[in-house]
């Protein structure tokens, strides 16, 4: 029941963003993209010696921003905003917790060595685009910085006799991160990426490295009115 309520509140919040938008007329005042959404493949960079190129990993997004216009035309703003981002790595570096201290090491025989992390995200934008009051298709180009507040990181794995190891929510984890982002496109297509300027881990070492390990995701970026 609360899905099917969200769903009618969202599609009524969108109705009567448009009916408020069709009512403008070409030189007034308007924002754009308050919803938006998107789909990424990531990967971890910068990773420790021991450690190859993770597997396949994704990661999700969907959050409002709000438009601040700088010019009459509105071709021109500034935008902030809150969301949810869930990422899903399939990776290589073997991460335990014992006694509230993080351990970190390289173990070919493991499998299925997954991390999980559910994120508050606060995209700060400076936008440009071919809009205008009564016109819903144009091109785009978002720059920024988003930044990351973990609220949940589970690591899994499942070592050679079958047995599967869950760490929730390790002391080691940087709960605040934040990346470079870029948005391009037209229409409802954006290309989009997330380019991490902080370590995903906190004074974490493997075999005497320092890791360093951090975030970048490219894909598909939607955008709603």
């Amino acid at each position: 029941m609360k899905i099917v309520f969200t769903l009618l509140l969202f599609l009524t919040a969108v109705s009567v963003t448009f009916a408020q938008k069709d009512s403008l007329k070409l030189g007034d005042r308007y924002a754009d993209d308050q919803i938006y959404a998107s789909i990424s493949y990531a990967q971890f960079y910068n990773q420790p010696t021991p450690i190859f190129k993770s597997n396949f990993s994704y990661s999700l997004s969907l959050g409002f921003i709000k438009d601040f216009i700088l010019n009459k035309e509105g071709t021109i703003s500034v935008a902030g905003g809150v969301g949810y981002g869930f990422d899903f790595f399939n990776h290589k570096l073997k991460v335990q917790e014992i006694n509230n201290t993080t351990i970190f090491s390289s173990d070919a025989a493991i499998s299925s060595n997954l991390f999980q992390s559910h994120n508050l995200e606060f995209p700060l934008e400076f936008r440009w685009r071919t809009s205008t009051a009564n016109k819903y298709d144009f091109w785009r180009i978002y720059g920024g910085v988003k930044f990351l507040y973990n609220m949940s990181n589970q690591f899994q794995f499942d070592d050679t006799n079958g047995a599967t190891f869950n760490y929730n929510n390790i002391s080691n984890y940087n709960k605040l991160q934040y990346g470079l982002t870029l948005s391009a496109g037209y229409d409802e297509f954006n290309f989009n990426i997330f380019y991490g300027l902080t370590p995903v881990f906190e004074n974490a070492t493997i075999n005497g490295e320092e890791i360093n390990s951090k975030i970048l995701k490219f894909g598909m970026i939607f955008y709603f009115l």
